[in-house]
C-alpha cells in the first residue's frame, strides 16, 4: 500500500441534539462550506519516480467533498482491506454467512473521506465527522459504477462484504456513503421529524454525482452504467433514487429495502402489534394461540416462529423505537426513544404505539420520505419469505403492487426468495432452515445487467425455490433466477 496524500482534517460542530441521551444500556443491533484540498500527486518510490500498479496516475478529486484521502492499495476486496485498514469488520458484522467467500485479486485507488456535515455520530478514522464515504477504482474497470447506501445504521464500510467484494472483482467502481448520520441515536441529526431520514437520500444523491465525476476523472469518461443497490435502509434508497434522480442511473437491485408509506404498511405499523402479542405467545397459556393468530395478522409468515426470540430480543423493540423517534417524537413526550422492553398497558409504551391514530404531523413526516412506486428505471426487487424484520407481505409485496398501479410495472422484476431470511448470518444458527440471500443478489445483479445491455429480459415475477437437498455450500453460491 501506497499512500498518495493526506490532508488536514476540519473540526466540525455536532448539530443540535432534540434530546439528552439516554441509549447507554441498548443492545447494539447486529448491525447502522468549505472545502479543505491538498494538490494531488501520484505515489513515489524511494527515487522520487513513480511507483507501483499506480505510477503516473493522477489523484480524482471528489466535487464537493471537505476532505479526502486516497491510498493505493494491492488489493480492494476484503481479502487485503482487512488488514490494511482500509474498511472495518464491525461495520459488516453479522450481515453475510461466516462461509461466504472473499474474492480477491483486485488492485487500485480507494478514496476515503466527507462532504460537508454538521453532525459527527462516524467516529471512523478518528475523523468524528459525519457524511462520510468510500469510492474505490479498479485497476482493470468494465466501465460500470456501482453506488450503494448502507442497512442499518451502520457506516460506509457495511456492504464490503455483502456487496462490494463481488462487484470489484467484476470490474466495477464502487462508492458507498454513511447515509449522513450512523449508530442507534441517528434520530438526534436534524430540526424536525424525518430530516435524518431525509438526510439518507441527499447523500446518496450527493455521492452518485461526485463518484461519476471521479470515475471520469480517473478513466477519462464516465461510466457506462450506473446501478444502485443496496439490502435493507440501502435498497430503500435504491427505490427513492430510481423514483426520484433516475437520471442517475441505468438501473437498480433493491434487496429487501425499507417501505416507507403515509398510509401504511410501515415499520410503524407491523411492529408495535409484534412488540404486544409476542410475549403473550412466548408465554404460552390460554391467550397463546390468539397472540399466534395476531402476529400471523399482522403480517409475520406462519413457519417463521422459531426466528421471532431473537427478532425479538435484538431487533423488534429497538428499530421501532429509534424510528418512532426519528418520526414521532412527541409520542413518549420527553423521554428519549421510549422504554425498552415496555409492557403493554404502560404509559406511553411503544407496544402500544398506533400510527393509524396519530396527528397528521406524524403523517407528513413520514410522506416526506415515502414512496410511489413511479420508478423511472429499470429495478429488480428480491426480499426472502421468512423476513421477519420486513415481513414480506407488509413491504416488497405492497411496493411491487405499488409499482404496477403507478403504470411502471414494465420497469419492475420481483422475486420472493422461498426461505430467505432479512440477515443471511442467521442461516448459520439455522442451516436447514433458511438459504441465504447474497446469491439471489447476485444473481438479480447478473440479469439486471443482461437487461441493460439488451441480452434478454429477467425471468417474470415469481418466488424462487429452494432447491430439493441442495447443501449449504451450493445455497451459498448459487440462485437461479430461472423457473
Amino acid at each position: 500500500m501506497l499512500p498518495f496524500r493526506t490532508a488536514t482534517v476540519m473540526a466540525s460542530p455536532r448539530r443540535r441534539a432534540r434530546r439528552p441521551a439516554l441509549l447507554s444500556a441498548l443492545l447494539l443491533a447486529a448491525a447502522s462550506s468549505l472545502v479543505a484540498s491538498a494538490t494531488a500527486a501520484p505515489a513515489h518510490g524511494a527515487d522520487g519516480t513513480p511507483a507501483g500498479h499506480c505510477a503516473a496516475r493522477e489523484v480524482p478529486h471528489v466535487p464537493g467533498a471537505a476532505y479526502q484521502q486516497a491510498d493505493c492499495l494491492d488489493e480492494l476486496t476484503t481479502a487485503g482491506t482487512v488488514a490494511s485498514g482500509h474498511t472495518d469488520p464491525a461495520d459488516w458484522a453479522g450481515l453475510t454467512p461466516k462461509d461466504l467467500p472473499t474474492p480477491s485479486g483486485v488492485s487500485g485507488i480507494q478514496i476515503d473521506g466527507y462532504f460537508p456535515d454538521t453532525s459527527a455520530t462516524n467516529t471512523h478514522h478518528g475523523w468524528s465527522h459525519d457524511a462520510q464515504f468510500v469510492i474505490r477504482l479498479p485497476d482493470h474497470w468494465n466501465g460500470g459504477l456501482v453506488v450503494s447506501g448502507t442497512p442499518g445504521n451502520r457506516a460506509q464500510y457495511a456492504n464490503d462484504r455483502a456487496i462490494a467484494d463481488w462487484v470489484l472483482s467484476r470490474g466495477y467502481a464502487f462508492a458507498a456513503t454513511d447515509k449522513g448520520n450512523t449508530g442507534l441515536a441517528f434520530y438526534r441529526d436534524g430540526r424536525s421529524p424525518g430530516n435524518a431520514i431525509a438526510e439518507w437520500n441527499m447523500r446518496f444523491t450527493q455521492l452518485t454525482r461526485a463518484a461519476r465525476a471521479v470515475v471520469r476523472q480517473r478513466y477519462h469518461r464516465l461510466p457506462a452504467r450506473t446501478i444502485a443497490t443496496g439490502l435493507s435502509n440501502g435498497g430503500y434508497l435504491v427505490r427513492w433514487q430510481l423514483e426520484n434522480n433516475p437520471e442517475l442511473y441505468d438501473g437498480g437491485v433493491d434487496w429487501e429495502g425499507t417501505l416507507w408509506r403515509s398510509d401504511g404498511p410501515n415499520p410503524l405499523t407491523f411492529l408495535p402489534p409484534a412488540l404486544r402479542q409476542y410475549p403473550v405467545y412466548a408465554a404460552g397459556g390460554p391467550g397463546a394461540e390468539d397472540a399466534l393468530r395476531a402476529m400471523h395478522k399482522a403480517g409475520y409468515p406462519a413457519g417463521s416462529e422459531f426466528l421471532w426470540p431473537y427478532h425479538y430480543q435484538v431487533y423488534w423493540d429497538l428499530t421501532q423505537r429509534i424510528y418512532r423517534e426519528e418520526l414521532d417524537p412527541g409520542f413518549d413526550g420527553t423521554t428519549e426513544a421510549g422504554t425498552p422492553f415496555c409492557a403493554s398497558g404502560t404509559p406511553n409504551c411503544d407496544s402500544d404505539y398506533d400510527y393509524a391514530t396519530r396527528p397528521p404531523a406524524v403523517h407528513r413526516a413520514v410522506d416526506r420520505i415515502g414512496l410511489t412506486g413511479r420508478i423511472a428505471k429499470p429495478l429488480i426487487t428480491l426480499q426472502g419469505t421468512l423476513d421477519v424484520l420486513l415481513p414480506i407481505s407488509q413491504d416488497s409485496d405492497v411496493y411491487a403492487r405499488m409499482v404496477r398501479e403507478a403504470g411502471r410495472g414494465a420497469l419492475l422484476r420481483y422475486y420472493r426468495v422461498r426461505n430467505g431470511t432479512h440477515t443471511d448470518s442467521l442461516v448459520d444458527a439455522f442451516p436447514d432452515k433458511l438459504r441465504p440471500m447474497v446469491a439471489c443478489h447476485r444473481s438479480a445483479f447478473v440479469a439486471l445487467e443482461r437487461w441493460l445491455a439488451g441480452a434478454g429480459l429477467p425471468p417474470a415475477d415469481h418466488t424462487i425455490a429452494r432447491p430439493a437437498g441442495a447443501d449449504p455450500a451450493t445455497l451459498l453460491t448459487s440462485c437461479p433466477l430461472s423457473w
